[in-house]
């Protein structure tokens, strides 16, 4: 019997919170070109998945944060959850001061401040991640 292995890519996504509301980025090109998703992306060889969403997160969003402010939200690992094939993501959430400004940078066409209650539709599993977000968030303020 001959085994196939399977290509696994390495992500990391930010939800990145400036008081009720979750900092997103419309996609500059496939797949999900032109939708809302959230920061991030590979997780470059020798990059630990949190350094890898500090420098994702500046990258597409000129916002600057510090590793040790990021908290883990989860890890997303479904198996149809990129259309490109296998994606693991590691998934974090950062609070910014309100009077965080945010500018579209690398890979995003533009960025967009909306309520965490309401995001809207986003690509990929992200509208998963900001939920769970927003439950951790919700039991971290208890």
């Amino acid at each position: 019997m001959t085994e196939t292995l399977e290509t696994i890519r390495y992500t990391a996504d930010v939800v990145c919170l400036r008081g009720d509301d979750v900092l997103l980025i419309r996609r500059g090109w496939p797949p999900h070109e032109g939708e809302l998703a959230l920061p991030g992306g590979h997780v470059d060889p020798g990059e630990t998945s949190r350094a890898a969403a500090v420098r994702e997160l500046l990258e597409e969003t000129g916002v600057r944060v510090a590793a040790e402010d990021l908290d883990l939200i989860g890890v997303y690992d479904r198996p149809d959850r990129d259309p490109r094939g296998r994606y693991v993501s590691v998934a974090y959430a950062v609070t910014v001061p309100a009077d965080t400004v945010a500018q579209a940078g690398d890979d995003a066409a533009a960025i967009q401040w909306l309520p965490l209650d309401a995001p809207g539709s986003l690509a990929f599993d992200h509208g998963e991640i900001v939920a769970d977000a927003r439950r951790h968030q919700l039991t971290a303020s208890r």
